[in-house]
């Protein structure tokens, strides 16, 4: 499998898991309605490690476009391989999220609540607020790319494979996710919101486009501030 294909597959893997988390918790008639916020964080630690385990031997398994720029920032990944990475996980985010309007599509029409469907493609904020909104998503993007940079680094935590990737997940999720719902990934977040801009789903509003910038704008930023820290602080 090519870098390109691995991404595109794992991203989709990424999204079909943890926006069907969403949906099953959201959406009416689902057997797991009103599960919870602890169901939404864990199911997408797994999430990230299922999709992570599936193809990281064949491109590093970044699924992240925050990720791979904040890696390339500090020489870590070649730039040049940047846009075609980013291509990939985009395309496949789009593809995660039109599996999930697919798996769930008898329940977009018993659903009433057009924000809670759109809750299943994307995220947004407890409370508006640009300032605290992007604040927000950068300092969980950089806790996640530090916590990578350092996990990977760590013989005893590179052992255990993908397992404290997904620890890091449910933490950042518990600790820091309840204001933003936690985008940390422009490809979670920009393509699932282009699928629910674009796909027939019944009874649905806008896509927020007036929010879209800061799940993808603050990842970006937070991506290479933990990178370049990790690399200021950690490295020898």
């Amino acid at each position: 499998m090519s870098p390109f294909m691995g991404e595109l597959i794992g991203t989709a893997i990424l999204i079909l898991l943890g926006d069907g988390v969403v949906a099953n918790v959201l959406l009416n008639k689902s057997k797991a309605q009103n599960a919870g916020w602890i169901v939404i964080t864990l199911a997408w630690a797994f999430a990230v490690m299922m999709a992570a385990t599936a193809v990281g031997q064949y491109s590093g398994a970044h699924l992240n476009p925050a990720l791979t720029i904040g890696l390339a920032a500090i020489g870590k990944f070649p730039w040049e391989q940047v846009p075609s990475y980013i291509a990939a996980q985009m395309i496949g985010g789009f593809i995660g999220a039109v599996l999930v309007y697919l798996f769930f599509l008898p329940h977009w029409k018993e659903t009433e609540d057009k924000g809670a469907k759109l809750a299943v493609f994307c995220t947004g904020p407890a409370i508006y607020s640009v300032p605290n909104n992007l604040f927000s998503e950068i300092v969980a993007t950089a806790m996640l790319v530090l916590g990578i940079l350092a996990i990977g680094a760590n013989p005893w935590a590179a052992g255990l494979g993908t397992f404290p990737v997904a620890v890091l997940i449910a933490v950042l999720g518990m600790s820091l996710g309840g204001t933003t719902g936690y985008a940390l990934n422009p490809a979670r977040d920009l393509a699932p919101r282009i699928a629910h801009a674009v796909l027939p789903i019944a009874g649905k509003g806008g896509s927020d486009w007036g929010y879209s910038w800061i799940p993808v704008v603050g990842p970006i930023i937070g991506a290479v501030a933990g990178a370049l820290f990790y690399a200021t602080f950690f490295v020898k």
